[in-house]
């Protein structure tokens, strides 16, 4: 169920009249229903939750949340009025904590126990402002800061004020008071150059510099197609480039490697697309993605996390393993210079091997825990998270099953429970389940350990239970 949370700019200098005889304001309030139109024409849409959220001082800002239903976030989106400063930072910080509401209460976001792409609630922000120097009551200010202080208990987990799957876009209304000659280029919109716009790209999303009604009715086109189920993922390339491929697909190790200059496919900041079971609506998946660190029992506090993990590949290239049953995720990556540049080297029968830095036992280590792999057809790139450390794993488990017969030996026990022992505790449970799946049930036992201490355990416990009323943790915002 996608959450699309309009951000409306109600500053003064909304008022200001465009060449059609509007105000910012009203071309403000015109663009969200035209994005509610087009996206009414997807079947996906009947599931949508609006929300809206403007400039007015804590606690008015958030004139449709989590209670109020679509009657009133139109009737508030009518009347709204432009009175007040360029708050943008601290209106922003309102409505990533009105969206974070309740994740706590959901455990959706899984501190400390590794990162489901399949729990997930996707969000799609969509600020719409005039771009203007940002003003608040000490002043004018020409950088965008957001309060670095939450009201929402357990923000601390999180080092952004955002989540993987919450990504910002910015309407920057630039239409001029008097018509100039029609000389409007189509084509790809440029993105603006205000203080937003970063702040757009670190959520992996972007701004749009619009100049006139055409570009808008354009960019609202493009941001309807923005309304993805996915997860944002940092790809980092670790260890030398690959050998260059021949039109014919073979590798040619004679030809050099480009230059040691980083190339815009060794770092990419793109969605993995989470989809839905078609039979229940809802993502299934198996394996998290590790966390960047081993989990201490002696520690009385979490790490905080990066709102996005790092993954790393590695350009060596290996053999795609699985084994029959043994369950695995697929996620497709978005387009990108990364998947462009895989696609190219025509070798779907190969793969990359991905990891999460700090995830191993001993702090730098760390094991695959999956592999990047361009589909046959050559057509879209996918992400396979397995079991971590699976290229162990798997040759065990195909003993277990063709050698065995599900009779292992003293010496396969004492292999399995080596792994197990490199394995973060974290990977025990999905693990395993999956056994059960496969039809050997007692493999693990069951008094597993997360690996979490007492003091962490219970301060998540305290935290799903809290119930944060929305006014009160949104009034202080």
């Amino acid at each position: 169920m996608p959450i699309l949370l309009f951000l409306i700019d109600t500053s003064a200098s909304m008022n200001q009249r465009t060449y059609l005889g509007t105000t910012y304001l009203d071309i403000a309030k015109g663009a969200v229903e035209i994005f509610m139109k087009l996206r009414a024409r997807d079947p996906a849409s009947r599931g949508d939750r609006y929300m809206l959220v403007t400039f007015d001082e804590p606690p008015y800002g958030v004139k449709a949340g989590w209670k109020e239903n679509h009657a009133t976030f139109m009737s508030e989106l009518k009347n709204l009025q432009a009175s007040g400063l360029t708050t943008m930072g601290h209106a922003l910080r309102a409505a990533f904590d009105l969206l974070n509401l309740n994740r706590l209460a959901s455990g959706i976001d899984n501190y400390g126990q590794g990162r489901n792409p399949f729990f997930l609630e996707p969000a799609v922000i969509i600020t719409i402002t005039d771009g203007n120097k940002l003003t608040h009551s000490s002043g004018v200010s020409d950088e965008l800061h957001l309060p670095l202080n939450s009201p929402l208990p357990g923000s601390e987990l999180t080092k952004e004020p955002f989540r993987w799957d919450q990504r910002l876009f910015a309407l920057v209304l630039r239409l001029p008071g008097a018509a100039g000659p029609d000389c409007e280029q189509l084509g790809s919109v440029p993105t603006d150059d205000s203080a937003i716009t970063q702040m757009c790209e670190v959520t992996g999303g972007r701004s749009y510099c619009v100049r006139t009604q055409r570009m808008l009715n354009q960019c609202l086109e493009s941001l309807v197609q923005k309304v993805l189920s996915g997860v944002v993922i940092n790809f980092e390339k670790t260890g030398p480039d690959p050998p260059l491929v021949g039109e014919d697909g073979l590798v040619e190790p004679s030809r050099p490697v480009a230059s040691f200059s980083p190339q815009p496919w060794h770092s990419c900041h793109k969605l993995i697309y989470v989809r839905p079971n078609p039979k229940t609506g809802v993502p299934v998946g198996h394996w998290p993605i590790p966390e960047s660190f081993w989990p201490d029992q002696n520690s009385p506090t979490l790490p905080p996390r990066s709102a996005h993990p790092v993954v790393r590949f590695s350009c060596v290239d290996c053999e795609p393993m699985v084994i029959d049953k043994l369950p695995f995720d697929k996620y497709e990556l978005e387009p990108s210079p990364l998947t462009q540049y895989i696609l190219e080297r025509k070798s779907p029968h190969m793969c990359w091997q991905v990891f999460v830095n700090c995830s191993g036992k001993h702090s730098e280590a760390a094991q695959p825990f999956g592999y990047l792999k361009a589909s046959t057809t050559l057509t879209c790139v996918n992400l396979f998270v397995m079991p971590y450390n699976y290229p162990v794993l798997l040759p065990l488990l195909d003993d277990l099953f063709k050698v065995h017969k599900l009779k292992p030996t003293l010496k396969w026990r004492q292999a399995f429970e080596i792994y197990l022992k490199s394995m973060p505790p974290y990977f025990l449970l999905p693990l395993k389940k999956a056994l059960r799946m496969m039809g050997a049930p007692n493999l693990i036992s069951d008094n597993m350990d997360c690996g979490l201490s007492y003091s962490v355990i219970s301060y998540l416990k305290k935290l799903s239970q809290q119930v944060v009323p929305e006014d009160h943790a949104l009034s202080s915002a």
